[in-house]
């Protein structure tokens, strides 16, 4: 009898587990999930492309939804870098200039995207949106070569701090990169995706 009331608890804290917190699974998340899905496949990271913007915590109805989210989910972690950036610990004069170099790159590349997240909210069909799609693949394609400067500061340093950039900056570039493909996209029809 004990056995079976374990049994009874330990499914019930299994059930009650995998439940907590969700969503019913609706049309809309469903048709959200598969934009993202169908729109990632071709990104130059699709797996980080898809694991990114399925957690989102927006509504996903269109490409150009899809696209904001994809820039905000990079400037998020373009924030979370430079704030890291800021608290690393320096052991040369070497390090110090290529660690400020790089916190300028990444301030730069938060600039940029906060453009291109300002774009994308007026971005419409007609007059003018060859203009706005270029000022965002410029803004975008800016971050980018940033966040690839910022690296290259460190490409004659070794040790720790070197991995430690490297890790988190390549991370924002993957992003970067994946927004920047997003973006694009919604160019492709000369405004009919967005």
């Amino acid at each position: 009898m004990l056995r079976f009331l374990l049994l009874i608890l330990l499914f019930i804290l299994h059930f009650s587990h995998f439940t907590k917190g969700r969503q019913p699974f609706t049309s809309s998340s469903s048709s959200s999930t598969n934009l993202v899905s169908t729109s990632c496949v071709h990104a130059s990271y699709p797996n980080i492309c898809v694991r990114t913007l399925s957690s989102y915590n927006y509504i996903i109805n269109t490409p150009k939804d899809l696209a904001k989210a994809a820039v905000n989910v990079t400037l998020s972690r373009a924030k979370k870098a430079s704030n890291f950036l800021i608290k690393l610990k320096v052991q040369s004069k070497r390090e110090k200039g290529a660690l400020i170099d790089c916190i300028e790159q990444i301030g730069d590349s938060m600039y940029e995207l906060r453009k291109a997240i300002s774009e994308l909210k007026h971005l419409h069909k007609g007059n003018g949106f060859k203009l706005q799609m270029s000022n965002l693949e410029t803004w975008v394609s800016a971050a980018l070569t940033n966040e690839h400067t910022c690296l290259d500061g460190f490409k004659e340093i070794n040790g720790k701090i070197r991995y430690d950039v490297k890790r988190k900056i390549t991370n924002v570039a993957k992003v970067t990169s994946n927004a920047l493909y997003l973006i694009n996209q919604l160019d492709g029809g000369r405004g009919s995706k967005i």
